[in-house]
């Protein structure tokens, strides 16, 4: 009887086969492990056999000449060499040093490791004049080409000429925060973006120290007051116009060279100690060129505090100060600032470039809290330090220029023109200064000069003013040549409306009506009132107590001309209103007339034999009103750009006096005139609150 076998444990074993019939008639077991049925020949029996299959077949084939090999081996060469035709048709699209084909050279060029040969060039080794081998039409041309392979790689001659690659020995990741620079002021500065203005509230760029100093005292005193809306011609930047460069004079003299490397030589702030600092101090100034000036003044005063030796960590202190005044208006944050200058100036082993720019600043700062004689001094200390600094002696000069020291001013820019007689700041000051002492003829040339050699500092519409001005007293018609640069560089409205103290966008046309001005009331009362208005006025000039002052302007070219001020500059002048009360009375009604901070109210006498040379007025924001009270029949007139008026008794003129204006009196006895300037009327009421007086 079978024994049944257990399944579980059949099927843990593996499956046996079946027992088969072999060809000699023997039955046997398909089980491996049985001897009985097992295979017979061993694995190296059969790799003898196939051996042997092998070596018979190859006999029989070269035997029987089964397989020509002379056609397979021409076959094979044939292959060979249409493969390499079809390659070097694609890959002389790559060709790019002009020998027909792609090879070790060309792959060089498109590793960036060699230079691509021009067209034209002779190839090396090539002679010259050779034909440049091309590509035959029925190859593969380059527009078939860059059809097959364009979509996969980009061709040479379609990459951009503007692409640079990365160097691969820079060290710094392309993605990296690049290095913050140092500009030559010391102060560190990053590329401002297309289209943004770098300047910060409170500053007033003109194209002079001079001018710019003034302006900001002018403009804004301190910042007690609430910001001034800008004005043209102290916030707007100028451009100096480029004179087309002369053929032959493209390529840079050696002198041009140096003076361009000096300028763009990095200022050493670091002396030995705050090297070892740097990346401390690096990480603090980052701060406060990102706008985080708060936490920049937090770090930097952690630095002083942690190394108070430390002129690099102070000089950071003191422009994290001047930041933050920037941003709050704060004087007394702006004069902690001033004071910090001078202490990192002052600390032992301080760079001379970090010393520099520390009471360069510290001056420029006191200028603009209106502390001109500190200023002075930082200046004088400054140019005592650095003998050879000749912008520093010329920044000295508009110093004294600011403090009206017109006698130290002309020393300092005598000493600058023995050593540099072609220092163009210098000479456009100096003459400016001549001028001012009526040395008409003599500051002519240094006003020329200075202007025609375009040294920066030099472009502004002051020295344009004095030049024209200059040449006209002296009967030169050239004057409105100057005017007229002037005017097309951006500093004159026209050649006729040559303020300097501008808001633009205000109407401008010489003459006005009563009706155009909108101050219909004013005029009204003017007119009605004139007897009053002169009889108080004459009672003044009767009085011989000598309250007509000369016009001290320097406007005459002879003649006696007096004048009696009432308000000047939106405030009465002294008890002056004691004298004329009711015209006084009249006038207080009206604040277009005596809440004009550019203006003035006055009578004016003048003198027959008087002449006033052409002039104009320093502001376009203002118009100006003439009240005739005793007036000549004949022989008494204004001329305002090419119109020509007289006045009359009780009627008003009214003019912008921004424009040119010249005045004659050939008449036999006096003319009185009363003087009443008012807002230009298209002045909106902030701007009338905000304007600085002038």
């Amino acid at each position: 009887m079978a024994q049944r076998k257990n399944p579980k444990t059949h099927s843990k074993k593996e499956a046996k086969t079946p027992p088969a019939d072999s060809k000699n008639g023997r039955r046997t077991d398909g089980g491996a492990g049985d001897a009985p049925g097992g295979h017979k020949y061993s694995v190296f029996t059969w790799f003898v056999v196939l051996a042997l299959l092998g070596v018979w077949s190859s006999v029989a084939v070269i035997y029987f000449d089964i397989v020509d090999y002379d056609s397979v081996i021409a076959r094979a060469k044939e292959f060979r060499m249409n493969f390499s035709e079809v390659l070097q048709g694609k890959l002389r699209a790559y060709d790019a040093d002009g020998d027909g084909d792609f090879d070790l050279e060309d792959a060089k060029v498109l590793l960036g490791l060699k230079e691509a040969q021009r067209a034209g060039d002779s190839p090396e080794g090539n002679v010259e004049g050779e034909p440049t081998p091309v590509l035959d039409d029925q190859e593969s041309g380059p527009q078939d080409v860059e059809s097959d392979i364009q979509d996969a790689v980009l061709l040479p001659s379609l990459v951009e000429d503007s692409f640079v690659p990365d160097d691969p020995r820079s060290s710094v990741h392309p993605y990296e925060d690049e290095a913050i620079a140092i500009d030559t002021t010391g102060v560190l500065v990053e590329e401002p973006p297309p289209h943004q203005s770098v300047v910060k509230p409170g500053q007033y760029l003109t194209s002079s120290k001079f001018t710019q100093e003034e302006g900001r005292v002018a403009e804004a005193e301190h910042w007690s007051e609430p910001p001034a809306q800008p004005e043209l011609q102290s916030a707007t930047p100028r451009e100096t116009e480029k004179t087309p460069e002369t053929p032959g004079t493209t390529e840079k003299q050696p002198d041009e060279m140096l003076k361009e490397k000096a300028k763009k030589k990095k200022p050493k702030l670091l002396n030995k100690f705050d090297k070892t600092i740097k990346a401390e101090i690096d990480s603090a100034e980052k701060l406060r060129k990102k706008g985080k000036v708060d936490e920049a003044l937090k770090a930097f005063e952690l630095l002083v505090q942690t190394y108070p030796q430390s002129p690099r960590s102070r000089y950071g202190k003191a422009q994290a100060e001047d930041d933050l005044a920037e941003k709050l208006h704060s004087n007394d944050m702006l004069q902690r600032a001033i004071n910090t200058y001078r202490e990192a100036a002052e600390l032992p082993d301080v760079t001379s470039d970090l010393l520099r720019a520390a009471l360069k600043r510290r001056a420029e700062r006191q200028q603009f809290l209106g502390r001109m004689r500190g200023s002075l001094m930082t200046l004088e200390k400054l140019v005592h330090i650095f003998p050879e600094d000749i912008n520093l002696k010329n920044d000295l000069g508009v110093a004294h220029l600011l403090l009206g020291d017109n006698r130290g001013a002309r020393k300092v820019y005598e000493e600058v023109l023995a050593v540099d007689p072609g220092n163009g700041f210098a000479k456009v000051h100096y003459g400016f200064i001549l001028k001012s002492e009526n040395k008409i003829a003599e500051s002519i040339p240094y006003l020329k000069e200075g202007l025609e050699s375009g040294d920066p500092g030099t472009d502004d519409g002051r020295f344009y003013f004095h030049l024209g001005d200059a040449l006209q007293r002296v009967g030169d018609n050239s004057s409105y040549y100057w005017y007229e640069l002037g005017h097309k560089r951006g500093h004159f409205a026209s050649v006729w409306q040559r303020s300097l103290y501008n808001v633009d966008g205000l109407k401008a046309q010489p003459w006005w009506t009563p009706k155009e001005t909108g101050y219909t009331d004013l005029v009204k009362v003017l007119e009605r009132n004139w007897k009053t208005i002169r009889d108080e006025g004459l009672a003044v000039m009767d009085q011989n107590t000598g309250s007509f002052i000369p016009e001290e302007e320097n406007l005459r070219e002879k003649g006696e001309w007096g004048q009696y001020t009432l308000w000047q500059q939106w405030r009465k002048v002294g008890n002056a209103c004691q004298g004329v009360p009711k015209t006084c009375s009249l006038l207080e009604r009206y604040p277009e007339a005596t809440g004009c901070k550019r203006g003035q109210i006055k009578y004016s006498v003048m003198q027959p034999g008087t002449h006033v040379w052409p002039h104009t007025g320093p502001t376009n924001c203002r118009l100006r009103m003439h009240l005739g009270l005793v007036i000549p029949r004949q022989g008494c007139r204004i001329r305002c750009t090419n119109q020509t008026r007289e006045w009359e008794e009780g009627k008003v003129l009214i003019f912008d006096d921004s424009f040119e204006h010249e005045v004659w009196q050939e008449a036999d006895h006096y003319r009185l005139i009363f003087i009443v300037d008012v807002w230009h009327p298209e002045l909106m009421p902030y701007q009338r609150q905000t304007l600085s007086p002038i």
